[in-house]
């Protein structure tokens, strides 16, 4: 009876932070317009108002997670929910651009303890048998979330002002905190007594975020390049010393033996390099383009994330009874369809057309995400289920400022960095087409990385004890 109980308030925990925290990344696209406004900012400005929380989490996800398995997973979890909440806070406070910039680099970091033990969580609490159904319904919660984003924050944003939308998530994750304090009991650690390798964990934050910075200002700032190669170095010499590590923060081995794993993880990656910026893209095409206000955008948005929802847990219980990878590969193939979709679309393009390609977005998306999740999380042992966990949002940031990232590009060549308001609206349009043809493309070659990853079941799961 304990052990349901635990499982129950481990759903509800790992549900609620799936929801808060995609509720804030997909609140925040509505309000870019006016933050642009406000603050008269650049094009490029506002891209990293996105991208620096994104950064900041990702560069910090896999120390956190692998932390996770040694300390507790409920206290990394606990202690991620309270300062994403404060600093939540303190972005609604912001008076300038650069400030909120920096506040969302802390707002990305807490959300990092968020994204690396909630999966793990479920995971432990659920049976490999029911695992898919478990996380299917967190991953529901996360589409959920996206799904209230567009309507709610968009209506926050209209009528209140975007300062609602981050004082909203403050009061959420306090609520969330109470709940799974009060709660939830049980501790979950994997690596217990084993030493934490601060070495290498700076060595891959450092690395990480020079690099991801160096590709998403290539063509904003001197110092990119720079910073790209340095990333580089540091990356490849972490990955020298933590081969030689007895207790490394990531074991490589997991990636080398383990083509299910490997495989995965590189499918996530291009899906969500594939996908993140659409709802940037349209939020701009609604908005600029069209001329409608963010509470109208956001119902339009909001029939993508409807459908993950829906289907989100269907996607989940299908992939324990049948392989994963055929099952996220349909998903996959489903997502690029609707991607070459969007290159269709023009400034006078029917709003009916657009919620279409939505609905046929979210579709794909359902079926590509809890089976390959699944995937990941039963292709290793209980010990790595933090790293494990930390690997797949590690894929789903680095995919996201990739996205970003290629945006940003894209705007620069097309639109240089000036104020949105005094962009021309042909050459932003022809810039989010040039966008989803480059994404198209990618999101066409995650199929074949989908289809590599391999069997779970008969024989072919690698489990690295």
């Amino acid at each position: 009876m304990a052990d349901y109980s635990q499982k129950k308030y481990a759903l509800i925990a790992a549900t609620m932070a799936s929801f808060l925290v995609p509720f804030m990344s997909s609140s925040i696209n509505l309000a870019i317009p006016d933050i642009g406004r406000e603050f008269r900012s650049t094009t490029l400005l506002l891209n990293w108002v996105v991208t620096s929380y994104l950064l900041a989490s990702a560069a910090v996800l896999l120390p956190v997670g692998r932390l996770a398995d040694i300390v507790g997973r409920k206290k990394i979890f606990v202690l991620g929910l309270m300062l994403f909440s404060f600093f939540s806070l303190l972005c609604a406070l912001a008076w300038s651009v650069e400030v909120l910039i920096l506040c969302r680099v802390m707002q990305g970091t807490a959300s990092a303890f968020i994204f690396a033990t909630s999966m793990a969580i479920l995971t432990s609490a659920f049976s490999p048998e029911n695992r898919g159904r478990g996380l299917g319904i967190s991953i529901s919660s996360v589409y959920i979330g996206l799904s209230l984003g567009p309507v709610l924050g968009g209506a926050l944003n209209h009528n209140f002002g975007w300062h609602s939308i981050f004082y909203f998530s403050a009061l959420m994750g306090a609520a969330a905190t109470v709940i799974v304090l009060m709660r939830l009991q049980k501790e979950w650690k994997g690596g217990e007594g084993e030493k934490f390798d601060i070495t290498g964990a700076l060595l891959y934050s450092a690395g990480f975020t020079a690099f991801m910075y160096g590709i998403s200002s290539i063509t904003g700032t001197a110092v990119a390049k720079y910073m790209l190669v340095l990333g580089t170095v540091l990356l490849i010499i972490f990955i020298k010393f933590e081969v030689a590590h007895v207790n490394p923060l990531l074991n490589l081995r997991l990636f080398k033996e383990n083509v299910i794993f490997a495989f995965s993880n590189v499918a996530a990656l291009i899906n969500y390099s594939a996908t993140f910026a659409v709802s940037f893209l349209l939020s701009l095409h609604l908005q600029v383009i069209l001329g409608l206000d963010s509470q109208k955008a956001g119902f339009v948005l909001l029939a993508q994330p409807v459908v993950m929802a829906f289907l989100s847990p269907v996607a989940g219980t299908l992939s324990d009874r049948i392989e994963p990878r055929v099952v996220a590969s349909i998903g996959m193939a489903v997502t690029t369809t609707a991607l070459f979709m969007f290159t269709l679309v023009g400034a006078k393009s029917p709003l009916w057309f657009l919620v279409v390609v939505l609905l046929v977005l979210g579709t794909g998306l359902a079926l590509f995400s809890s089976p390959n999740s699944n995937a990941i999380m039963s292709s290793v042992s209980k010990k790595y289920y933090g790293v494990a966990s930390s690997a797949v949002g590690t894929m789903r940031l680095s995919g996201q400022t990739i996205s970003m990232a290629i945006v940003s590009l894209i705007m620069a060549f097309y639109v240089g960095n000036m104020e949105l308001d005094k962009a021309q609206p042909d050459m932003l349009l022809r810039s989010i087409t040039t966008a989803f043809v480059i994404l198209t493309v990618l999101c066409f070659l995650g199929i074949f990385a989908s289809l590599a990853r391999g069997n779970l079941r008969g024989g072919e799961k690698r489990e690295s004890e």
